[in-house]
């Protein structure tokens, strides 16, 4: 049988119509289309991702923050580092160091 009888003995049958228009329906145009459903699962697997990564921050700083408060050296070191703090009789040098790019002139 070539395609065209298939596609008439499909159209004969009304049940058979019915369920291939109702199927390309909601798959194509529905508020709730196969074409919406794949996009919704990456973006869910995308924030799911996301989410391990800030709860991992989150520890990350809940740490930090537990060691800045119960060590005081290491508060003066993050202050120092951060925020550029000195003692009355300090002076502060930043080095700033740029990346090396070879010239294209010789």
């Amino acid at each position: 049988m070539n395609i065209i009888a298939t596609i008439r003995l499909i159209i004969k049958n009304k049940y058979a119509f019915t369920f291939i228009v109702f199927f390309g329906w909601i798959a194509l145009f529905d508020s709730n289309s196969l074409i919406d459903r794949v996009d919704y699962i990456s973006n869910v697997k995308e924030l799911e991702k996301d989410k391990k990564y800030y709860k991992n921050k989150i520890t990350e700083s809940e740490n930090r923050l537990l060691e800045l408060r119960t060590n005081k050296l290491n508060l003066e070191k993050f202050a120092r580092e951060h925020y550029y703090m000195k003692k009355d009789n300090e002076d502060i040098f930043v080095f700033v160091i740029k990346e090396w790019q070879p010239s294209l002139e010789k």
